[in-house]
């Protein structure tokens, strides 16, 4: 009778541990990671949007966004996302120039990740086009 007992309970709780009820959150971009690449500072707005999708069976509630530093400024959903669709988190980088290594945390209701935070990341590099002077004196081309 005790390991009958013993057995059920190791069934219930298998059971429960692998049919989590909730929302759950499951990011598009590969990594969590958008890369901006090699970009010019005077030709791109800075604005990248991650999508999400919620794969759970309950509204998914994203409660915080927050950047690593005040050069990133991101927003979130206002709504709850519903079981089944897709919501974005929108970034917008200020394009000081030099290499873009940034981390944004996203809290949630989701029981898919650990105390529902996910680190999203953005990367690549600004740099600024060399502006020609007209007017500057050229150097000559040597004649042979």
């Amino acid at each position: 009778m005790r390991k009958f007992l013993f057995l059920m309970g190791f069934v219930m709780m298998s059971i429960f541990s692998f049919g989590q009820v909730g929302a759950k959150i499951e990011f598009l971009a590969k990594e969590n990671t958008i890369d901006f690449g090699l970009i010019s500072k005077d030709s791109d707005s800075g604005i990248r949007v991650f999508e999400f999708r919620n794969t759970g069976d309950l509204p998914l509630i994203i409660s915080n966004v927050q950047s690593t530093c005040g050069c990133t400024v991101v927003t979130k959903p206002t709504e709850p996302v519903l079981p089944g669709k897709i919501g974005k988190i929108d970034v917008k980088y200020n394009m000081n120039p030099g290499p873009i290594r940034k981390t944004i945390t996203v809290e949630s209701n989701a029981v898919n990740v650990s105390g529902g935070m996910v680190a999203l990341k953005i990367k690549g590099e600004v740099i600024v086009k060399e502006a020609v002077n007209l007017l500057e004196k050229q150097k000559p081309i040597p004649k042979n």
